[in-house]
């Protein structure tokens, strides 16, 4: 199957997650600044679940620019890394509304590990596709990024249990650094398109 399929289907779907977080945020009856106060906390959540969706866009994007075909296995890794991201609208409202309460920022970042844990999966999946081998195998290969970041996220879960903001720090931790993943990312994905290094297999 074509790449393209997939990159659509997966587009669409980050698209209406987004939709739905930005439906969460209502316009307050009132015109002055004060009224805007209460919503201030939806709003910072809105934005962090926002950028976080867009450094799994870019990386998607960038993944399968160069994979010209896909497999069964590839399709299923990808349906699962969906799932998650479509639970993020969900656990932004509740943290929005409830960000000093222990369970709605544990629960925000449990669906943030899953995300990350289905994304190395499904690079896992591509890895079998291209080969290990192969240049762009050996780049996505490397798991201690992902070992790290999941280790961030568990931390940020069971600190939120203490100090809800610490819990929080260390998910926005995580996002800045998967920013300057994506930029690195992005520039070894050029040099590879450049080169003409990847040979996908075809099933």
């Amino acid at each position: 199957m074509n790449e393209s399929r997939l990159e659509a289907f997966s587009d669409g779907v980050l698209a209406i997650i987004i939709t739905i977080m930005v439906l969460e945020l209502e316009a307050p009856k009132e015109t002055t600044f004060e009224a805007i106060i209460p919503s201030f906390p939806i709003f910072i959540s809105y934005l962090g679940s926002f950028i976080y969706i867009g450094v799994y866009w870019n990386s998607h994007h960038h993944l399968f620019q160069i994979i010209g075909t896909v497999n069964n296995k590839i399709l299923w890794a990808n349906l699962h890394l969906l799932f998650w991201l479509s639970l993020i609208p969900f656990t932004t409202s509740w943290i929005g509304e409830n960000h000093i309460d222990a369970i709605p920022v544990a629960l925000y970042g449990f669906v943030l590990l899953m995300s990350r844990i289905s994304f190395f999966i499904l690079k896992q999946c591509i890895i079998g596709h291209i080969g290990k081998t192969s240049i762009l195998g050996k780049l996505i290969g490397r798991k201690e990024k992902d070992i790290i970041f999941s280790a961030i996220y568990i931390m940020g879960a069971l600190l939120a249990f203490l100090n809800t903001y610490i819990g929080i720090g260390c998910f926005v931790i995580v996002i800045f650094f998967q920013i300057i993943e994506l930029k690195k990312m992005r520039n070894s994905m050029i040099s590879i398109v450049n080169t003409n290094q990847v040979f996908p297999k075809i099933d």
